[in-house]
Protein backbone atom coordinates (compact mmCIF):
# COMPACT_ATOMS: atom_id res chain seq x y z
CA UNK A 1 0.00 0.00 0.00
CA UNK A 2 1.45 3.11 -1.12
CA UNK A 3 2.16 5.98 1.50
CA UNK A 4 -0.29 9.31 1.28
CA UNK A 5 0.77 12.78 1.67
CA UNK A 6 -1.40 15.52 2.13
CA UNK A 7 0.32 18.90 0.21
CA UNK A 8 -0.54 22.74 1.17
CA UNK A 9 0.05 25.77 -0.66
CA UNK A 10 1.75 28.32 1.09
CA UNK A 11 2.81 30.65 -1.32
CA UNK A 12 1.75 32.62 -4.41
CA UNK A 13 2.84 31.51 -8.01
CA UNK A 14 3.03 35.00 -8.87
CA UNK A 15 6.91 35.95 -10.51
CA UNK A 16 7.29 32.08 -10.94
CA UNK A 17 8.48 29.87 -14.09
CA UNK A 18 5.59 28.66 -16.04
CA UNK A 19 6.38 25.36 -16.15
CA UNK A 20 6.15 25.58 -11.71
CA UNK A 21 2.42 27.18 -12.12
CA UNK A 22 1.95 23.97 -14.38
CA UNK A 23 3.26 21.44 -12.09
CA UNK A 24 0.78 23.25 -9.25
CA UNK A 25 -2.17 23.11 -11.14
CA UNK A 26 -1.70 19.08 -12.05
CA UNK A 27 -1.24 18.38 -8.30
CA UNK A 28 -4.38 20.63 -8.02
CA UNK A 29 -3.80 23.49 -5.84
CA UNK A 30 -4.67 26.81 -7.26
CA UNK A 31 -4.69 28.99 -4.43
CA UNK A 32 -2.72 29.74 -1.18
CA UNK A 33 -4.22 27.60 1.45
CA UNK A 34 -5.81 24.88 -0.32
CA UNK A 35 -5.16 21.68 0.27
CA UNK A 36 -4.94 18.26 -1.17
CA UNK A 37 -4.16 14.70 -0.71
CA UNK A 38 -2.06 12.16 -3.30
CA UNK A 39 -0.39 8.52 -3.17
CA UNK A 40 3.41 9.17 -2.77
CA UNK A 41 4.70 8.00 -6.33
CA UNK A 42 7.69 8.74 -8.65
CA UNK A 43 5.69 10.97 -10.04
CA UNK A 44 4.05 13.24 -7.34
CA UNK A 45 7.59 13.02 -5.69
CA UNK A 46 8.85 14.62 -9.03
CA UNK A 47 6.54 17.29 -8.82
CA UNK A 48 6.79 17.97 -4.91
CA UNK A 49 10.31 18.50 -5.81
CA UNK A 50 9.88 20.99 -8.26
CA UNK A 51 7.91 23.33 -6.16
CA UNK A 52 8.96 22.74 -2.49
CA UNK A 53 9.69 25.66 -1.80
CA UNK A 54 6.22 27.20 -2.41
CA UNK A 55 4.38 24.22 -0.61
CA UNK A 56 4.44 22.76 2.93
CA UNK A 57 4.20 18.65 3.31
CA UNK A 58 2.56 16.10 5.69
CA UNK A 59 1.79 12.46 5.82
CA UNK A 60 -1.13 11.31 6.28
CA UNK A 61 -1.98 9.07 9.10
CA UNK A 62 -4.70 6.16 8.17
Amino acid sequence: MSKKVRIKQVRSTIKRLESQKRTLRALGLRKIGMEVEHELSPSISGMIDKVKHLIEINSVKK
